[in-house]
């Protein structure tokens, strides 16, 4: 085990930096950058100034303004220098290749540079978005599988029942409906949308809430999770339902449980006690990708909705405003996670199931 570990973590830097560099490259390619998003602003604070002096304004002021020729869409008339300094400042006097290595060299330490837009160092950002995210990731992948695994087991056990069809019914809408689409349907009827004002729809925690008892605060911050978690749980617990059952269902048939059943071993046993391994195991496996999934994919829209200001949120503004120290840093610590927890979730094979040698594969490398 320990050699496989150290072979999968050996392969985790060629893969942050195959991530990073085609990421960095697809970057640079985007129209937009920084600078021309500083210009925009200036240019729209200049239109204002224009305005305000009765559409011609006086012309000193705009080439004072808007004084020179400059190679940026957009930005003719900004002079020259400004831009120079613009460029020094964010770093893109130098080359690619050289801005390429100095990142990394950074990011092999962990520090990822200052924030163009928010004059604060990314892991600052960063570390203050986390609550958040961390809150709707963990809480949100307990409630699916503990709601996933009994139901997935149950189905199993009573396949072709009516307590089966129906809950098949229930798992498909589940499947089939978006998490925001349930999220407004949520908002609209129990957030003050157009029925009841039960819930609250913006932060994590009320007014005040420091000086709230330790059982006031978690009651208020469960309070404001709990629309939110509901429409996350709703949508995650369908295609791990299915897996389970599924899963169970091929184990169930097989010539192992025939054979414990003519032995006269009680059901539960056979169940719990040989059937239950074999069958968790591809359930196990998926744990990391969808701990993943739900963390920085599924709660990107949620975080919109509720006003949750997470590390979702914020890799998606980072996109738009080009805020790139953020976007790479957002991506950097996204890319180790998701290693690591696929990585954890190898082992927790191996621990599962005893059989299981992933030391021995070679082909289990990537």
């Amino acid at each position: 085990m320990l050699e496989y570990i150290a072979r999968r973590l050996l392969l985790v830097i060629p893969t942050v930096l195959g991530i990073m560099l085609l990421n960095f490259i697809i970057i640079q390619a985007a129209p937009g950058g920084p600078i021309q998003q500083i210009i925009s602003k200036m240019r729209g604070d200049a239109s204002d100034v224009d305005a305000r002096l009765g559409g011609g304004g006086d012309q000193t002021l705009r080439e004072q303004t808007f004084g020179m020729e400059s190679s940026y869409r957009g930005a003719q008339g900004v002079d020259p220098e400004f831009i120079k300094q613009l460029e020094k400042q964010f770093g893109f006097d130098k080359p690619y290749h050289e801005r390429f290595l100095l990142m990394i060299k950074n990011y092999a330490r962990f520090d990822f540079g200052k924030s163009y837009f928010r004059e604060r160092s990314v892991i600052e950002v960063i570390k203050s978005k986390l609550p958040v995210s961390i809150s709707l990731g963990l809480w949100t992948t307990l409630f699916v599988y503990l709601i996933s695994i009994p139901l997935g087991i149950r189905k199993a056990v009573r396949d072709g029942s009516r307590f089966d069809i129906v809950t098949s019914a229930v798992v498909v809408v589940a499947y089939a409906v978006p998490s925001f689409l349930f999220a407004l349907f949520l908002i609209i009827f129990f957030a003050g949308g157009s029925f009841f004002q039960i819930f609250p729809l913006r932060g994590l925690f009320s007014d005040g809430w420091e000086l709230l008892s330790f059982f006031d605060k978690i009651t208020d911050y469960f309070w404001h999770l709990c629309l939110p978690l509901l429409a996350m749980v709703i949508s995650g617990f369908a295609k791990l339902t299915l897996l389970t059952k599924n899963s169970f269902l091929e184990e169930i048939n097989k010539q192992y449980v025939t054979t414990a059943r003519a032995k006269g071993l009680e059901e539960n046993k056979i169940l719990y006690g040989h059937i239950f391994r074999n069958a968790m195991l591809i359930v196990i496996a998926g744990f990391p990708a969808a701990f993943v999934h739900i963390l920085f994919t599924s709660s990107l829209l949620i975080e919109v909705l509720f006003s949750l200001d997470g590390l979702g949120l914020l890799s998606f503004e980072a996109a738009l405003s080009r805020d790139y120290p953020v976007m790479f840093g957002c991506l950097y610590m996204f890319t180790l996670l998701g290693m690591f927890l696929h990585l954890v979730g190898d082992i927790m094979y191996m621990i599962v199931d005893r059989r299981i040698d992933l030391s021995a594969s070679r082909g289990l490398q990537s």
